[in-house]
């Protein structure tokens, strides 16, 4: 499996309270496997096993990803999970 990145990131939120990055907090992992699937997982359960032409441009978007949180970006839009904005806390 994928080595597991731990990384607490910060920054100030609005009216000045410090928010942190919950990919950081509770990264996801993947698996590149033999046969072409990418396996995607967070907190040690399968999220999603992504396959065919959408695996290929995965695994080349996580090739090119500038850094850690770039790839977190990548794996929480590919499994759906990922802040739209509208959500209620």
């Amino acid at each position: 499996m994928a080595q597991m990145y731990h990384i607490n990131v910060t920054h100030s939120g609005r009216y000045g309270t410090e928010v942190t990055d919950p990919l950081a907090e509770d990264p996801f992992d993947y698996q590149l496997t033999k046969s072409g699937p990418i396996r995607v997982s967070r907190g040690g359960r399968l999220v999603v096993t992504v396959g065919g032409r959408e695996a290929d441009r995965l695994a080349a978007a996580l090739e090119r990803a500038a850094d850690e949180h770039e790839r977190q970006l990548l794996l929480a839009k590919v499994t759906g999970n990922y802040k739209r904005g509208n959500e209620r806390r």
